[in-house]
């Protein structure tokens, strides 16, 4: 007795101890390393720089722009002319275009247009285009569609996140069942060699006939072939796991050996919820790859606006005030008849290539829409799919659990049975061999189970990161 105490005992103290040396990996820690560490997760973030450099190139298109110009002639010792101007335009967002600047000329043959008081000549006015440009040009074209582009970065990253986490979370099931696996394989290969010593302890002894421990060994064998296996698939399915993990998105990391999944009899059920059902149509339209599309669409939106614009003629107006420096007084001394004015008038004949343009521009708006409604119909499909899925493995384990705990008793009454006297080997080894079938068929449902969940919130788009 005293024997089977201490034997206990140093059985509780050594599973103690390897209890304290194994490190829990769950899934929500790993998920939360991937979406903080990996590369592809910081590249994702990259996306949003993307978008600021891109609006701040287009808001250039906006900033007030300094000009000067020197020309001048020097031949036979005298100066033929000098031509000095400078300025500033302030293009603004109703197409108007501010200028303001100052002049200098003079020289022997100077052309007589060019002639400005001695003081120089200061000008200010403005550029009206009346026709194309009036409503929209380019610039205005280009900074509307850097802020759909902005704003486009962020479902493009969600995008990028929603991959990158799914194929994260089916490594780490998959780790998950190899693990559950091997653990199952191992009892039962422990369980068959303690029989096998049995039993060829009894044929030693003649309780058992010989025979007996030739079974008994092929058993042991075939324990041994699976659990060498599920060994492998575990190695392999750990290995894919590493891939995900890493620090700072630039120093990959390796799975210590006494790092594990959570058990199997420690993981909960995940049950669908009949509220998300009547949701998915919404969530779906929410997707981030359809908003994708939808921003493309916006921005194709404006490029034909712009296209449309180009039939209209060029008809641009521009008025300058002129007004002579005579120092402290020069707004004194300001007439406003003193001034120059023109006008800039262009139209192509035929406008073929406006209107071919603008065809081309129709055409890709058809094309983006019609491929919007054949992302939205095959991603809300799969929606639907993984929670059919969810609610059948859910269902499945339900029912799978008391196919198991029934195994169980079939398994324990028979070992009785055969330790009476009353079994043969080949109905244990039977009875066993069931069990092990159950158990595997358990962890793989546990294991859609959480795959189905993981692969409704990506077909909903709902694995992302941020924003």
């Amino acid at each position: 007795m005293k024997k089977i105490t201490v034997v206990l005992l140093l059985l509780s103290f050594h599973l103690s101890t390897q209890a304290e040396q194994e490190k829990l990996l769950t899934f929500d820690a790993f998920m939360e390393q991937v979406k903080t560490q990996h590369p592809l997760a910081i590249q994702a973030d990259l996306r949003l720089q993307k978008g600021a450099a891109n609006l701040q190139m287009a808001r250039g298109g906006f900033d007030p722009k300094l000009f000067s110009e020197v020309s001048q002639k020097y031949f036979s010792d005298k100066q033929y002319y000098s031509v000095i101007s400078s300025g500033l335009k302030i293009p603004t967002w109703y197409g108007i275009e501010v200028t303001g600047g100052y002049s200098q000329n003079d020289g022997v043959f100077l052309n007589p247009q060019n002639s400005t008081p001695e003081a120089g000549l200061w000008t200010a006015g403005i550029s009206v285009p009346v026709g194309q440009g009036l409503f929209i040009d380019q610039r205005r074209a280009a900074l509307k569609k850097a802020k759909i582009y902005q704003e486009s970065t962020l479902a493009e990253r969600a995008v990028l996140y929603n991959a990158l986490l799914y194929e994260a979370g089916k490594a780490y099931w998959n780790w998950f069942e190899s693990y559950n696996t091997i653990k199952v394989y191992k009892n039962a290969l422990e369980v068959g060699q303690q029989r096998f010593d049995a039993v060829k302890q009894g044929a030693l002894l003649g309780d058992k006939p010989g025979i007996d421990t030739v079974e008994a060994s092929i058993q042991v064998q075939n324990n041994m072939l699976n659990w060498q296996e599920a060994n492998l698939n575990y190695k392999n399915a750990t290995a894919m796991l590493a891939v995900y993990l890493w620090a700072d998105g630039i120093v990959p990391l390796e799975i210590e050996e006494e790092t594990r999944p959570i058990h199997s009899e420690d993981l909960q059920t995940v049950y669908a919820n009949l509220e998300l059902k009547k949701t998915l149509d919404s969530l779906t339209n929410r997707h981030p790859l359809l908003q994708q599309y939808q921003y493309k669409l916006a921005q194709l939106k404006i490029d034909k606006q712009w296209k449309r614009e180009q039939l209209k003629p060029q008809f641009n107006l521009k008025y300058n005030a002129i007004n002579q420096s005579i120092g402290n007084a020069d707004f004194e001394t300001y007439n406003a008849n003193n001034y120059t004015w023109g006008l800039e008038f262009s139209l192509p004949i035929f406008l073929r290539k406006e209107r071919g343009d603008l065809a081309l521009t129709q055409l890709k708006i058809n094309d983006a829409e019609l491929e919007l409604l054949a992302k939205q119909a095959a991603i809300n499909a799969k929606a639907i799919a993984a929670f059919n899925k969810l609610t059948i493995t859910q269902q499945q384990i339900t029912l799978y659990a008391r196919t198991v705990n029934d195994y169980s008793i079939l398994l324990a009454g028979e070992r009785r049975m055969f330790n009476a006297g009353e079994s043969s080997l080949f109905m244990v080894n039977s009875r066993e061999a069931g069990f092990i079938k159950t158990q595997l068929k358990y962890i793989q449902l546990l294991t859609k189970n959480h795959k189905a969940i993981l692969e409704l919130n990506y077909a909903v788009g709902l694995l992302k990161n941020k924003g």
